[in-house]
């Protein structure tokens, strides 16, 4: 059976890019929005959704987050770590004129990853924020009379037949962003591409009116000496200072270790629920 796998699209994104060498045997779907993505995959409409979740420069990726715990609680049931390269795209015939651009358009988290050039080398330059860095290499190959430019991959450059007048504009090399595979159910993957470790993620809410609660929940890890590759806090939406913590542990969900601190936070009056315990993958 094939599988139906919805990603943030359009074509060429990197989330494309990392759909089509993960399930590379699989049909895939783009949709405009990573929401969009969520909701088909709930619906049964897909079978996967392949979302960004965090970016090594930009940090998370909130949409995703939100829509996550929010909106469509599905599971996370693998990781995919792409490297990213971000070259500045134009129009072949404004490519000797790449630097009288008036407008660069990509995803805000692409024009953040390459501030120190934008600042540097376009100034004056109005940044227009987009879907994906491949809607933008899109739009700038529909409108060849405006000076205009986008940022995006290489895939984009030649799916859309632009030209790449600056590459490798990221301001910093070791760029990769996470990618969330999600599914209605905890199921299990495997791939022949390069397993880096498991890891299990779980949203942790506080009490609201016990003193130390925090650091009891990080002593609930430590004297069980299990490593937390990640802690962030967000908004529970209810009002000012209310936060629930998601907590990333580098290990899949065991019978013992990660039972015993689910019951240790519990019994400290915290909600715990597991999204996912799933394998990583590194794309290169």
């Amino acid at each position: 059976m094939r599988y139906k796998v919805g990603y943030l699209g359009p074509e060429a994104t990197f989330t494309n890019i990392a759909v089509t060498r993960f399930f590379f045997n699989e049909d895939s779907v783009p949709y405009a929005t990573i929401p969009e993505c969520m909701d088909a995959a709930a619906s049964n409409e897909i079978d996967f959704a392949v979302v960004p979740l965090e970016n090594a420069i930009e940090g998370s990726v909130n949409i995703t987050v939100d829509y996550l715990i929010h909106e469509q609680p599905l599971y996370i049931v693998g990781e995919l770590i792409v490297p990213i390269r971000q070259h500045l795209l134009v129009h072949p015939c404004h490519q000797t004129e790449w630097s009288k651009v008036t407008h660069v358009y990509s995803h805000p988290h692409a024009i953040a990853q390459c501030h120190k050039f934008l600042h540097q080398q376009l100034k004056g330059a109005l940044f227009e924020n987009m879907t994906s860095t491949s809607a933008a290499a899109k739009y700038v190959s529909e409108h060849p009379d405006q000076k205009i430019a986008a940022i995006a991959n290489e895939a984009a450059a030649e799916k859309y037949a632009l030209c790449i007048a600056r590459p490798d504009i990221h301001t910093y090399k070791k760029n990769h962003t996470r990618f969330v595979i999600l599914h209605k159910a905890a199921v299990p993957l495997a791939s022949r591409e390069k397993f880096i470790s498991d890891k299990t993620t779980l949203m942790v809410t506080l009490p609201s009116d016990y003193a130390g609660a925090l650091h009891q929940v990080l002593s609930a890890f430590a004297w069980r000496k299990l490593n937390l590759s990640k802690i962030e806090s967000r908004p529970m939406k209810t009002g000012l200072g209310n936060y629930f913590f998601l907590i990333d542990v580098d290990m899949a969900y065991d019978a013992v270790l990660l039972p015993g601190v689910k019951m240790e936070l519990e019994a400290l009056g915290c909600s715990v629920q597991v999204l996912g315990s799933y394998p990583c993958y590194l794309l290169n």
